[in-house]
């Protein structure tokens, strides 16, 4: 085909329809706010300890039933076991008193065998006290987590190929159908293991609207509109959903009418159809050139300019050009070296910044404002990190925020917990600094690979982020055993990440390179000395197609 940004400036770069389109897809990404981190009330653990059934103790014994246990140096009431119900029930009959004719240290213990009871201060239910997912079955609630992630997996391999084959529009609208019915069914799982298998559902719909509605988005839009679509719009418009999210589960505490509330906002989707265009870039490709003609009139009516009689020209033969492989990846010392350090940074950061945005209904104060602050972070990284972007080199911006988002988790573990808020704001400190590298990574991760390889690599590095996402809430997890664990791993993991980065080629202010022989080699640590393969243009400072090299890969990930 021919040059559709040239075929369609008559359009300009902004007006009614582009502002339209800009907001309507925007509103498409609050859903993905809604329904990307409701397990972090879902899942939440609540205060607990083992039931005690009506068996007519005294109350010394009632008090005295639950031992104590030492975690992190305190002792607490053991969540998970009691003294021998037999045993206390007869020295009760008996008129023993605990502490005093009584060493309670002697008694046997046992297991929580009628259940537990939990507190409801924060939570009516959840599907840890509706499945008993604590003790022995804790573990089951970070697994839950992960299958939302297995699911990201899933979704983005199949999405970018149902909107080749179907259209960005249909699959964008299907995906937000699917969404809706997942997380309902969801609501009304019977068990663990169908909450776990719906989560696939959700996990995969989810970043199929992402993916699709991102795509969509970068080929409808005009350029300048589409520098604004990929920096700002998308992130922002998911940050509102996100920061959305903890007031409605403030509001409601029994988690199965929560998912039926959340699945009903998709609702709200439905007029857009007739409002959302499908892709003119996309039907041209599919020989539908008049459909793209109608589209691009009807732009042309809203934006008040009038559109030539014939709108796109004659498609242009494009000769054969070779198709690469993951294989090609392997080939290069220099090319296999930048990948392996890539998917370390993509993996590290997914780690944290998951790992820290599901870990919000563990720290102390409120969970609903822990979110909701957790949230607000973003919107700051997000339009800092894009003026960042416009100014300073990609290499030392990403180890700089590297280093601050993983240096505050290493400082939270000397916090006393007498000083809880301080811990909060570095916590809530390190989560700005992941939201910048997450950002960051991206164009970087870009403009480092050539044409010829951009979605080879970038696919590479969408799958560690997914493995690093799917692990975020293991890490997480091991709180239950050391809380300053998770810190400390996290934390541990970016500081070597922000080093491994120093090796990787600066890209600042350097066009994209197009093929192999123009990428750059990595810094001493596979090939020795620097040889510059690609020379700088000096003269430049805005590379013409940085931004498009984001909307690129973006349109892979989110």
């Amino acid at each position: 085909m021919g040059d559709y940004d040239e075929d369609t400036a008559f359009l300009g770069q902004t007006g009614p329809y582009f502002w339209t389109t800009f907001f309507l897809l925007n509103t498409v990404f609050v859903s993905t706010g809604f329904n990307g981190l409701y397990i972090v009330f879902v899942g939440a653990t609540p205060e607990h300890h083992c039931l005690i059934p009506d068996i007519n103790l005294t109350e010394e014994w009632t008090k005295a039933i639950i031992p104590f246990t030492i975690v992190d140096g305190e002792e607490v009431i053991s969540q998970c076991s009691r003294y021998r119900l037999d045993v206390v029930r007869n020295l009760s009959a008996e008129g023993y008193i605990p502490g005093r004719n009584v060493n309670l240290t002697n008694l046997e213990q046992e297991g929580c065998l009628d259940g537990w009871n939990y507190s409801k201060e924060i939570y009516q239910s959840n599907i840890v006290t509706e499945w008993d997912l604590v003790c022995d079955d804790q573990w089951k609630v970070p697994f839950a987590s992960s299958t939302l992630f297995v699911g990201y997996l899933f979704g983005s391999l199949i999405s970018g190929y149902l909107s080749d084959r179907f259209g960005r529009k249909k699959v964008v609208f299907i995906s937000l159908g699917a969404q809706c019915v997942s997380v309902l069914l969801q609501s009304f799982s019977r068990s663990w293991r169908m909450f776990c298998i719906l989560f696939l559902f959700v996990g995969a719909s989810q970043i199929s609207i992402y993916i699709s509605a991102f795509v969509l988005g970068t080929e409808v839009l005009s350029k300048t509109m589409r520098v604004l679509f990929t920096t700002l719009g998308a992130f922002l418009f998911y940050c509102i959903g996100y920061m959305t999210l903890p007031w409605i589960a403030y509001g409601i505490r029994e988690w199965r009418t929560l998912l039926a509330v959340l699945s009903a906002t998709a609702v709200v989707y439905i007029p857009l159809w007739w409002f959302i265009p499908e892709s003119p870039r996309w039907l041209i490709t599919q020989g539908r050139v008049e459909e793209a003609e109608a589209i691009v009139r009807d732009a042309a009516r809203k934006n008040k300019v009038e559109a030539p009689t014939i709108i796109f020209k004659e498609s242009e033969a494009l000769s054969p050009s070779r198709t690469y492989s993951m294989l090609d990846v392997l080939k290069s010392k220099n090319i296999r070296c930048i990948t392996l350090m890539c998917l370390v940074l993509w993996m590290a950061i997914n780690i944290g910044y998951f790992g820290l945005s599901l870990n919000t209904s563990n720290l102390s104060g409120d969970p609903f404002m822990n979110c909701f602050l957790s949230a607000t972070t973003e919107v700051p990284a997000y339009v800092v990190s894009t003026w960042l972007l416009r100014k300073c080199p990609r290499r030392a911006l990403l180890s700089s925020f590297l280093t601050i988002g993983g240096g505050v988790l290493l400082l939270i573990q000397f916090i006393p917990d007498t000083l809880q808020y301080v811990a909060l704001a570095l916590e809530m400190t390190g989560k700005f600094g992941f939201t910048m590298a997450f950002s960051i990574v991206y164009i970087y991760t870009a403009e480092i690979y050539p044409t010829v390889l951009r979605n080879v690599g970038m696919g590479m590095c969408s799958s560690a982020a997914r493995i690093g996402s799917i692990t975020a809430p293991y890490v997480i997890y091991l709180g239950t055993y050391n809380k300053v664990l998770p810190y400390i791993l996290m934390g541990s993991l970016t500081i070597a990440s922000s080093v491994v980065n120093f090796f990787l080629p600066e890209t600042f202010n350097r066009d994209l390179p197009e093929t192999v022989e123009q990428m750059q080699e990595c810094q001493g640590l596979c090939n020795g000395p620097k040889k510059r393969k690609y020379v700088e243009n000096e003269g430049r400072k805005n590379p013409p197609i940085q931004h498009e090299a984001k909307s690129d890969i973006q349109a892979l990930t989110p």
